[in-house]
């Protein structure tokens, strides 16, 4: 009863204050997004810090900068560091997109039977993200992780060499929409769909953009 009350007590607030007050309360809660916008240099990131500044700075200007934002990816063991992988970097949950909307209550639920879809993987705006069938498609979302968040084993870099190149390279993407031309399950798959290619190498903006992403992230605040 006490938390229905709680519930009622919030909603109420937050039509007190408006429309605009009230999303920009919803935002300061919100724990997940997807980027708005990429960083613009393909598979060049500036490593796991550049992605991570780049939530960060995104949080930050929508009314989430209060809290320690991860972008969702893993990279490679090579020159002698570990492998990271995406799950480990990302907190524990649950996580809700700008409306409150829950995606998943852990690390488990994430990796598994989750809530994340077209509708549900807004931007730190609140906004939808366009997916197939919409012009331009950016359903790819950078991630370089199998299915379970973790690293691909070593000799099969999909990271753009661990974020920082925007040449040769390959780097693994998830569909937000859930939906693709790849073999099922993949072409569900929100973090393991498919791996980048083009002409240019395979790393480049244009190449991105060529299979339907824009250098797209997943954002996850860690508290």
């Amino acid at each position: 009863m006490a938390k229905a009350r709680h519930w009622l007590f919030a909603a109420l607030a937050l039509s007190a204050m408006g429309p605009v007050a009230g999303a920009q309360a919803q935002q300061s809660e919100m724990t997940f997004f997807v980027t708005s916008a990429g960083l613009g240099k393909g598979g060049d990131l500036g490593g796991l810090e550049g992605a991570d500044k780049h939530c960060q700075a995104l949080a930050q200007a929508a009314g989430a900068g209060g809290r320690t934002w991860r972008a969702y990816l893993s990279t490679q063991a090579e020159g002698g560091a570990t492998a990271v992988n995406a799950r480990d970097r990302i907190g524990r949950g649950p996580w809700r997109n700008a409306k409150g909307e829950v995606i998943a209550k852990d690390v488990d639920e994430l990796h598994g039977a989750n809530n994340l879809t077209k509708q549900t993987a807004l931007s730190e705006k609140g906004d939808v993200i366009n997916g197939r069938g919409d012009t331009p498609n950016r359903h790819d979302m950078l991630t370089g992780s199998q299915s379970d968040g973790r690293a691909f084993p070593p000799g099969e870099d999909r990271t753009c060499p661990n974020w920082t190149r925007s040449t040769q390279g390959s780097a693994m993407v998830g569909h937000h929409d859930r939906t693709g031309t790849s073999p099922p399950p993949a072409d569900k798959s929100w973090n393991t769909s498919h791996p980048s290619r083009g002409p240019d190498g395979g790393c480049s903006q244009a190449d991105l953009r060529s299979t339907g992403g824009d250098g797209l992230l997943y954002c996850f605040a860690t508290n």
